[in-house]
């Protein structure tokens, strides 16, 4: 039995299809789409840095300041990861790819249209 609190519900109806758990509208007419977060300030700037604090010594290509909303900033970042042939995940507005590929994302973003800049050592 559920609890009346819990966030738990209908996340899909054989006559719509996929509904979306806040609104209870089918995805195709969500009314949260047009709700989302506004998007986040990027700066202008898109930032391409590689880190290892934290993670054991393994190098990681992050890439910050892009200003886009968060299913854009999913997509972009299984681009590079493919581009790149490694891992990686999107936290907290920025992208990780694994490994050093700061040439390789550089490069990429270039093509997509940002304009880059690398950040660090």
């Amino acid at each position: 039995m559920m609890k009346a609190g819990s966030k738990g519900g209908l996340v899909y109806s054989t006559e719509v299809g996929r509904v979306c758990p806040a609104c209870r509208q089918a995805v195709a007419k969500c009314a949260c789409k047009s709700q989302a977060k506004a998007v986040p300030a990027g700066g202008g700037v898109v930032q391409v840095s590689r880190q290892t604090k934290g993670r054991g010594g393994k190098s990681v290509t992050v890439v910050k300041g892009l200003a886009l909303d968060p299913l854009a900033l999913a997509m972009l970042g299984k681009a590079l990861r493919a581009a790149c042939g490694s891992g990686g995940t999107v936290k907290d507005g920025a992208i990780e790819v694994q490994g050093d590929h700061c040439d390789l994302v550089m490069e990429a973003l270039k093509k997509l249209g940002h304009s880059p800049k690398r950040v660090g050592g």
